[in-house]
Parts: C-alpha cells; sequence; structure tokens
C-alpha cells in the first residue's frame, strides 16, 4: 500500500475521502480538534492506564477544565445551564451548536485506543448519570447539584443494575422508604456493576419507592463516596477493567426528600428516555473497537508471509477479511442513520420510535 494509503475500514467513511449528506464543516472541524486533544490526553496513554487497572486522577481534571466530559451528553446540551456556568464553547464549538453528529463523533474518538476502560472511567457518569438530573429534577435539585458536576468538581454515576436485576429493570429490588414526616428517604439494598462509582460522590439512583413492577420505581440523587450506610467496592471486569466497576451496599442510607428526580413511581419512564442515548453510545464505541481490531488483523496480513507469498494473497483470507468489513460498515451506516433521526425527530418521538431500532444497534454491535 502507499504510503499515505489508510488501511481498509481503520477510519469511518466519511474519513476515508467519501462524500457523506451528514456530516458539515462544523463536524469536520470538530473531528479534527476532537482527535488532537483526546489523542494526546488519552489515546497514547490508554493501553499503560488499562494494564496499570486505573486512570491517572488528574485526567479526569484535563478533561473537565477543557469541558471535554460533556460531549459526552446527549444533544442538545443544557446550554442556559452551562452558559450561568460560563460554559460557551468546547474547544471552540459553541454550546449551542452541539448535536448528536458531534456527540458520535466525540464518542468515536474516545474510544480510538480500542479499549473501553480507560474513555469509560472518564465519561459514563456524565453521559448517563447526569442527564435524568437536568431533564427532570426540580429547579432545586439541579442547583444543587449540577453546578459541581457539569465543571467536573464533583462525580456521578448511573445506579440502576442490581445482583438480580440487571436488564430486567423492573425488578429492581432496593427500596427507599419515606418518613412518616416526609422529610426524608432510607435506602437500603445493593447494586452492582455500576461503572465509575468508586470514585462517585453522588449516584442517579432506581430505587423502589412503592409496590412491584415498573410503576413502584423512582430516581433519586443519592450519595455515596463517604457517606455514612455506604460501602463500596471495586469490581474487576473483563474488557474494561480501568473504568471502576462497583459493587455498592446501601444500609439505611438516609437522604432529603428532595433529592427525588421528578415524581415518584415515574423512574421507569425516566430510566427509558435515557436509553437511546446510551444505546447509541454502545453502538457508536463497539463499532470504532471493531475498527480497532479490523486494520490491525489487516495490516499484519499484509505484513505477515506464510507459504511463500503474504496472508492477504490467500483468497480465503481477503474473503474474512471483506466480509468483516462489509458487517462493520453496515452497522455504522445504521448507526448513522439512528444519529440523524435523534436530532430530526422531536425528543418525545425518538424516544419511542427509536428505542426498539437503538436496543437492535446496541445488540448487533456488541
Amino acid at each position: 500500500m502507499a504510503p499515505n494509503t489508510p488501511i481498509p475500514f481503520s477510519e469511518p467513511p466519511y474519513l476515508s475521502g467519501l462524500p457523506s449528506p451528514y456530516y458539515s464543516a462544523s463536524h469536520l472541524e470538530w473531528q479534527k480538534k476532537c482527535r488532537a486533544f483526546i489523542t494526546e490526553h488519552l489515546t497514547q496513554h490508554a493501553m499503560e492506564w488499562e494494564t496499570a487497572e486505573t486512570v491517572p486522577e488528574h485526567v479526569f481534571h484535563d478533561f473537565s477544565k477543557a469541558n471535554m466530559l460533556l460531549p459526552s451528553l446527549p444533544a442538545p446540551l443544557p446550554v442556559e445551564r452551562l452558559k450561568s456556568l460560563g460554559i460557551h464553547d468546547i474547544l471552540g464549538l459553541p454550546v449551542e451548536d452541539f448535536d448528536y453528529f458531534h456527540n458520535a463523533i466525540y464518542t468515536d474518538e474516545m474510544l480510538k485506543s480500542g479499549l473501553a476502560g480507560p474513555s469509560g472511567s472518564l465519561t459514563t457518569g456524565m453521559a448517563f448519570g447526569v442527564p435524568p438530573i437536568f431533564k427532570f429534577g426540580s429547579k432545586e435539585l439541579q442547583d444543587r447539584f449540577l453546578p459541581d458536576l457539569l465543571t467536573g468538581k464533583k462525580r456521578a454515576c448511573i445506579a440502576i443494575t442490581e445482583p438480580d436485576a440487571g436488564s430486567d429493570v423492573a425488578n429492581i429490588q432496593a427500596t427507599a422508604v419515606k418518613s412518616k414526616d416526609g422529610k426524608t428517604y432510607t435506602i437500603n439494598g445493593t447494586k452492582k456493576w455500576i461503572t465509575n462509582g468508586i470514585w462517585s460522590e453522588v449516584s442517579c439512583m432506581a430505587v423502589r419507592t412503592g409496590g412491584p413492577g415498573p410503576g413502584g420505581l423512582s430516581l433519586m440523587v443519592v450519595p455515596l463516596k463517604g457517606h455514612e450506610g455506604v460501602s463500596m467496592r471495586r469490581l474487576k471486569v473483563s474488557g474494561q477493567i480501568s473504568a471502576g466497576t462497583t459493587y455498592i451496599e446501601l444500609d439505611d442510607v438516609v437522604v432529603p426528600a428532595e433529592n427525588l428526580i421528578g415524581e415518584e413511581g415515574m423512574g421507569m419512564k425516566y430510566i427509558m428516555t435515557n436509553f437511546n442515548h446510551e444505546r447509541l453510545t454502545i453502538a457508536i464505541g463497539c463499532a470504532r473497537q471493531a475498527r480497532v481490531a479490523l486494520s490491525a488483523a489487516f495490516e499484519y496480513c499484509l505484513k505477515r508471509e506464510a507459504f511463500g507469498k503474504s496472508l492477504m494473497d490467500q483468497p480465503v483470507v481477503r474473503h474474512r477479511l471483506a466480509k468483516c468489513g462489509a458487517q462493520l460498515e453496515a452497522q455504522w451506516s445504521w448507526t448513522e442513520s439512528f444519529v440523524y433521526a435523534m436530532i430530526k425527530l422531536p425528543k418525545k418521538d425518538a424516544d419511542v420510535e427509536l428505542g426498539g431500532l437503538t436496543a437492535a444497534a446496541k445488540v448487533q454491535a456488541g
């Protein structure tokens, strides 16, 4: 191959010289700036940090100082809130111009190393734990928590999964019992597989405030790190060991009633509205990881010789690589169509129309 020719499938088509109806000049400029920043602060160190099982604490602060955790949030960003905090742009992009393709580009670039752990250690809590607060929380709740969370002074996580309730969200058992005077909730239960939990001051937690089934679920901001009644330990998980996956035990944890997000009994609905963003983020990340793996295989097959010729000269090898590439690009094109739909559809329509499709995209990507 010529020196400047990219390895096949190593980049999305729009970065490989092919025209695309999706990406504007703003998106292309954003991609260049994201790659430069993320390469310097994350990608070049990712393997070292994943091997060490922890990303150094300063990296989170380096990203937050540059407002580079915010692009993990769903589009549109909470513009009014950000501007009230003095945040008007991210790498020169006005916060009001940020759309779902800016988010997709950022997500793709964060996985450029092919490793989910280092990027997940930085963004998972911001991406999935913070949005329910600014989407559904009261003004008082937002005023109390968002300034520190959006600026990276404190960390959050999303705490839904339990030892006996993962995909079956409606079966969550952790309870939040309201006091007789209505001023507090007392929470008991366990949470498992909670990414970023070990570093988080607070969580957006699914708890049972009512009877069985989805109608008994609520979301609540629950303090974690250093709070009485909370114990946490890290879980070593294959594939993203540096992401801080956590087991959380809650023993008579008392929180103010004002920490309720939205209304009691609406937790399942709030969780479901978060899923399109979560599923697309995972689908985009998996596609980039596939690119890293496939392009590495291509590069190896171009160099490795067997039986007197390179592996790439073996028809069966070329067929398998080409088939993988076709599946990858079909998945990527499908995912791009959902990103486009997220921009064009009203939020309430996207939640309904794209829910099953984004779930399928996530499953197929993984």
